[in-house]
């Protein structure tokens, strides 16, 4: 069955049905958002259903002879008659237009929502990004945005962590995947590969492979090997790249001192000061990480995140008026920051300016109604409409 571009030709009246655990939002909510556009949605897949729509979250995919748990046996037969289409949970958002070379700003994900969503630290999200092993769709005056196929490779990662992996033992073992397969430069995103405890494998027909081709390969040595000794090097881009490792290794301090010496030798920086100001936060260190934001926005005016980040600092010390001023920046230059509106409605309901919180948890919802923190904004405005 062909895809169209028309979302309401395609949804409007069709019987679907989800199967499998879907990588970038609840079974709950993609039914929600399906109905939203038109769809019945069912149960699960039988008789009457005509598309059907796997989740991503434990890809690869299993053939549809293989998919007993997954279909009764009237669907399989309609499946293998061609008389019911079988599509990806991407495929699905790429036809409501929520995944396509136009990005929808409102249906992706900030460091700090897919860091949640995860459940891992936001420093983590912000190396993986560093690294490439997840690419924004779309960058806004520095904040990246992550669309719903990063967020499944995302999840993948957050396995390996899970798992007890490193991320240094993570990295090394993609390396492993880059040398053997040179024309592949992500293989998590752009290869059939399945997460096994500590192990990454490729599927490849009915079998899982390692690189090279063996059955099984020992990625083991990876992790025992001895880290790269750490002499200071001599350029600022070097001292950058040296303290972002400290600070992966949990060795704060020392990462701090790096980019002060890269701060040293470079001279004033807004986006070092806003590693700084991170490495602080993370170190318990409020005050002095509230200068450090404040420098990055002196430096940059333009560097919404810091400024975002400055007012859940100013919040969290108490200093709630500053607080607003500095989410009311950050807005007047990424008006559509879904961060912004829900801390900025935080903060309001804290000071107990209803009127305004609601106009902004409603703003946040507009814009990131997908978002993990939604639940929040619907219960406060459910709290404040009663």
């Amino acid at each position: 069955m062909a895809a169209d571009d028309n979302t309401s030709a395609i949804l409007d009246g069709r019987r679907i049905a989800f199967v499998g655990k879907l990588a970038s939002m609840a079974r709950r909510d993609a039914a929600q958002l399906a109905r939203r556009h038109g769809a019945t949605v069912l149960e699960k897949p039988d008789a009457s259903v005509q598309t059907i729509v796997i989740g991503e979250a434990d890809f690869p995919l299993p053939e549809v002879s293989d998919q007993d748990n997954l279909f009764d046996e009237a669907a399989r037969r309609r499946i293998e008659e061609g008389s019911v289409e079988v599509i990806t949970e991407t495929q699905l958002w790429q036809r409501l237009g929520l995944v396509d070379t136009q990005q929808d700003i409102h249906r992706l994900y900030t460091p700090a929502m897919l860091a949640d969503l995860l459940k891992v630290p936001v420093a983590v999200i912000r190396r993986w990004h560093r690294r490439g092993l997840i690419v924004p769709a779309r960058e806004v005056r520095r904040l990246p945005y992550f669309d719903f196929q990063e967020v499944s490779t995302a999840r993948r990662l957050a396995e390996l962590l899970a798992a007890g992996m490193s991320p240094r033992a993570i990295e090394k073992k993609l390396e492993v995947f880059a040398r053997c397969l040179p024309d592949v430069a992500r293989p998590l995103a752009q290869l059939s590969v399945i997460v096994q405890g500590k192990d990454i494998l490729l599927r490849q027909g009915d079998g899982l492979i390692e690189p090279g081709g063996q059955l099984r390969f020992d990625f083991e040595f990876l992790e025992s090997e001895p880290a790269p000794s750490k002499a200071v090097p001599v350029a600022p881009e070097q001292m950058c790249r040296l303290a972002a490792e400290l600070e992966e290794d949990d060795q704060l301090d020392a990462a701090d001192e790096m980019y002060r010496a890269a701060l040293a030798a470079l001279g004033p920086n807004a986006e070092i000061c806003f590693h700084v100001a991170e490495l602080l936060y993370r170190q318990g260190d409020l005050t002095a990480a509230r200068e450090r934001y404040y420098m990055a926005v002196e430096l940059d005016e333009n560097y919404v995140e810091a400024r975002a980040n400055l007012g859940c600092v100013l919040a969290e010390t108490g200093q709630h008026d500053l607080a607003v001023a500095a989410f009311e920046g950050a807005l007047r230059y990424h008006p559509d920051y879904a961060d912004a509106h829900y801390h900025l409605a935080r903060t309001l309901d804290e000071m107990h300016h209803r009127d305004r919180a609601e106009e902004h948890w409603r703003a946040f919802l507009a814009h990131a109604p997908d978002s993990p923190w939604a639940e929040e904004a619907r219960q406060r405005l459910g709290c404040g409409e009663g």
